[in-house]
């Protein structure tokens, strides 16, 4: 049956809920202090970052590959049932033991990974298949945009209601509002966020059970069920399943756009995402005062109710080289003027540049849906989020790297004056000096990439355009 409109399939409307319910969590806007509060060490903070952003990459391209062999929705099944699990645990730790405290967040770390890497890939290949079969797969552009809608209300309801929930003054205020008396104190609000984010977690379950299959892996998946569920068959599933991620990962490289896409999108990932993480950092240095900080990144999220509109129309109506070239320019012209430090009005260019990341995400998510399979669209979407991992990861022990080595060149006598700062201010010299590395950087790789293409890539592109049209 063909559905009129897009958000009249089932799995369409269920894939925004999903995306919505699993990534709007409550503990963002204070994710770092979070930890902290608990008792970990920002040392321990770091370990435990690393094994997240270590177990999505080991475990994306695979369960990609899984995902188009046993089912898409088992696969977001699973990330759900997950993110329940690993959000519960840190919910109800005790805090009298610091060791079962770390132990509890490294378990939370690798379950949120593993869900994340689950979730990824598949999420999109089941909705974009049901509109593809039930619909007209023109829409995803459509899809698209809608979702980038609710996904930055999603983000400004959690980033206001989070850093809300976690103030003790401010919910003793609304408590007495409502008649009631209470005395709060911060490690009680604490888990306010967290207890939030747990209850979102079985709407998303409930979101992902209600999916359906579509087309092979729901063959896939009702073989799966019944008699061939035997323990050599999950075997033979496992092995498939790697077989079809190095088929997937054959079929990029001998895609010469697909390929070109996904070097680009990476470029401009690692780079803003890098960014972004460092942004309550460039809000400080531009004099911005920290009450502010939850209303600029809700800000920042309703340029998804803007851009994505703009890159739809681009991707539909222009060719694909012109949004890459929005997009770089908006990247490095937001990095370059960023790294001005201009109190106050270094605002602008921080918005320019975080709207690069939104032109990024939609351009890379129409052109690999449009080209890519059905049957190994999952597979195929987790290369691309393993390999934005890898940039962000690769970007930031270089950059971390570039800090120390400018910290140590400061406080060797290099720079005798730095001998007169506390080592506040050596933190912020050394990130103020090393910020221009971001532009620097993207500039290089951008070059780089751009001569790959030409040199290598682009005329390959035009030979199978070629074949195609003939």
């Amino acid at each position: 049956m063909k559905h009129a409109s897009p958000f009249s399939i089932p799995n369409i409307r269920r894939y925004i809920a999903f995306k919505v319910l699993f990534n709007s969590r409550f503990y963002y806007p204070v994710f770092t202090i979070l930890f902290l509060d608990f008792g970990l060490t920002v040392a321990q903070f770091a370990i435990l970052n690393s094994v997240w952003a270590a177990t999505i990459v080991l475990a994306e391209v695979p369960s990609g590959a899984l995902a188009d062999i046993i089912g898409r929705k088992r696969l977001l099944v699973f990330a759900t049932l997950t993110m329940v699990v690993e959000v519960g645990m840190i919910s109800f730790v005790p805090t009298s033991d610091l060791s079962l405290v770390f132990y509890v967040f490294l378990i939370n770390r690798i379950l949120s990974g593993l869900a994340e890497a689950a979730a990824s890939g598949a999420d999109e290949a089941l909705a974009y298949d049901a509109l593809k079969e039930q619909g007209n797969p023109d829409d995803w552009g459509r899809v698209l945009e809608v979702l980038a809608r609710f996904q930055s209300l999603g983000f400004v309801v959690a980033m206001g209601t989070g850093a809300a929930l976690y103030d003790p003054r401010l919910m003793e205020i609304f408590c007495r509002f409502f008649g009631f008396h209470l005395s709060l104190t911060q490690e009680i609000t604490m888990r306010f966020p967290l207890y939030a984010t747990f209850i979102l977690s079985f709407f998303a379950c409930a979101a992902t059970m209600g999916m359906e299959e579509i087309g092979q892996t729901a063959a896939n998946s009702a073989t799966d069920s019944g008699a061939g569920a035997h323990p050599l068959t999950r075997i033979s599933q496992v092995k498939q399943a790697f077989g079809l991620t190095f088929e997937a990962g054959s079929w990029i490289f001998k895609t010469p756009f697909v390929l070109s896409v996904i070097l680009f999108g990476m470029l401009f990932d690692g780079i803003i995402r890098m960014v972004i993480t460092l942004s309550s950092q460039y809000y400080r240095m531009i004099h911005l005062p920290e009450s502010l900080f939850g209303i600029i990144g809700s800000m920042v999220a309703m340029l998804g109710l803007v851009i994505p509109r703009i890159a739809r129309k681009i991707a539909e109506q222009k060719a694909p080289a012109q949004g890459l070239w929005i997009t770089a320019i908006l990247t490095i012209s937001g990095l370059t003027f960023m790294s001005f430090f201009w109190p106050w009005t270094g605002l602008l260019p921080a918005f320019v540049t975080f709207s690069a990341m939104y032109f990024n995400g939609f351009f890379v998510s129409f052109y690999l849906n449009r080209e890519t399979a059905s049957e190994q669209r999952a597979t195929v979407l987790s290369f691309k989020g393993l390999s934005y991992n890898l940039s962000y990861g690769m970007l930031g022990i270089g950059y971390a790297l570039l800090l120390k080595i400018k910290k140590q060149a400061l406080e060797s006598g290099i720079s005798p004056e730095s001998f007169k700062l506390d080592p506040a201010m050596v933190e912020n010299l050394v990130f103020k000096e090393s910020f221009v590395w971001f532009p620097g950087t993207f500039f290089v790789g951008f070059v780089l990439l751009c001569l790959v293409y030409f040199l290598f890539l682009k005329n390959k592109i035009s030979k199978k355009t070629a074949k195609k049209d003939s």
